[in-house]
């Protein structure tokens, strides 16, 4: 990107729109004297802790009223069906079963569209999980699941809320051994924090929000007895927008600490030089995903470029880390400036990357407590090379 570093000129050539009236202006406002009165926290209560304040408290007295109407419903559905004598209570009682059906706690499932690894698969992968995991304080994970994006996260799945781990082949390829280490001890230091929209009760309860507001959206273009609906509608939804409004804003501070207690963990894991390093992947993450989306679109015969498609396919992560050295230091530095200058989001679940990356340089320097060895680091790549073919194989073919 051609950009001036003396003016800034271009430095955010897609920059956002200018705030829309002086409601979304306060928002932005306070969005920015929020996220600075976080950053003096965290750099003061180093390294910092995760903590259950009022927000936190009162957002569980939401989440749990929430499942309060669902149980609500269950039972007064339920007691409408059993003792209803006739007329429209059996009718009613059944809606209203089916309405707490629809809203009851989900447990999502393992991805079925994305190469999942056990212990069993890939056991040294799973030993240095473990390793990380004991530094940060917790435990390792039951499974691990490989795609193609450009980040990482972590979940739970099944009833029993086992763990998983998902590594994004965009990001990880671009990352050296240590920023790898400081990635998954990032990533791992989200269980060990707590994170609260991880948790079932609040997790759950941002589903069943989503669930009210599909079931009392506006119909668009509607009938005359649809008008008379919609009008029904307006204060249930409203309702149930402002619930929702009210719980994410609790979780939002507690969210993005729990951000910078990751990246703390990050740094023990693998170093700060490593979680800084980090931190600069996921800034230029846009341009490895844009390079991805080039390879998938490139037509067969010009992608493979004389090669068998096996081999172009193969080859896929090797030119994604051969793009990701080419990337100039000019670059960094202007996307650490775009994040500058975007400032703190309104809704974001994140901190500004340049304000974290900036924390880390801030503090002692520390070194990795979790090193790999060559030897290990031949088991590790040879564990993942399977998916790594898989998961290339899909995206050259436009999967």
């Amino acid at each position: 990107m051609a950009w001036c570093a003396a003016c800034d000129w271009n430095v955010d050539p897609g920059e956002p729109e200018e705030p829309d009236g002086r409601l979304e202006a306060l928002r932005r406002r306070l969005a920015r004297q929020h996220g600075e009165r976080l950053l003096a926290e965290v750099t003061t209560d180093e390294p910092p802790r995760p903590r259950r304040d009022a927000a936190s408290v009162l957002a569980l007295a939401l989440a749990l009223a929430v499942h309060g109407v669902t149980a609500a419903l269950f039972v007064g559905g339920l007691l409408l069906v059993v003792l209803g004598r006739g007329g429209a209570f059996p009718v009613l009682g059944a809606l209203c079963l089916f309405i707490a059906w629809l809203l009851r706690p989900r447990f999502p499932r393992l991805p079925e569209d994305e190469q999942v690894l056990h212990r069993a698969d890939a056991p040294e992968l799973f030993a240095l999980i473990d390793e990380i995991a004991g530094t940060v304080g917790t435990t390792g994970v039951h499974a691990v699941a490989v795609n193609g994006e450009t980040n990482a996260s972590v979940s739970t799945y099944g009833l029993r809320r086992r763990r998983l781990l998902t590594i994004g082949l965009g990001l990880w390829e671009m990352l050296t051994t240590d920023q790898r280490i400081a990635l998954l001890g990032h990533e791992l230091g989200h269980y060990a924090n707590g994170d609260t929209r991880q948790g079932m009760v609040l997790g759950n309860a941002l589903h069943s929000l989503d669930t009210w507001r599909y079931l009392l959206s506006r119909i668009e273009r509607p009938t005359l007895p649809e008008v008379l609906l919609n009008a029904l509608y307006l204060v249930p939804r409203s309702v149930v927008v402002g619930v929702a409004a009210a719980l994410d804003h609790l979780t939002l501070r507690a969210t993005q600490r729990g951000e910078y207690l990751a990246d703390s963990f990050a740094a023990r894991c693998g170093s700060t030089e490593a979680a800084v390093g980090l931190m600069d992947g996921l800034l230029v993450s846009g341009s490895a995903a844009a390079t991805l989306l080039r390879e998938s679109n490139a037509p067969r015969s010009h992608r493979a470029g004389g090669r068998a498609a096996g081999e172009a396919d193969s080859g896929l992560w090797d030119r994604l880390a051969a793009h990701a050295e080419s990337i100039p230091a000019s670059e960094y530095e202007r996307q650490r400036r775009r994040s500058a200058l975007r400032g703190h989001s309104v809704d974001s679940t994140h901190p500004p990357t340049h304000l974290r990356r900036a924390r880390l340089l801030a503090g002692a320097a520390l070194p990795a407590t979790v090193t790999v060895d060559s030897a290990r680091g031949a088991a590790l790549r040879a564990e993942l090379s399977g998916a790594r073919d898989r998961v290339a194989r899909r995206i050259m073919n436009g999967g």
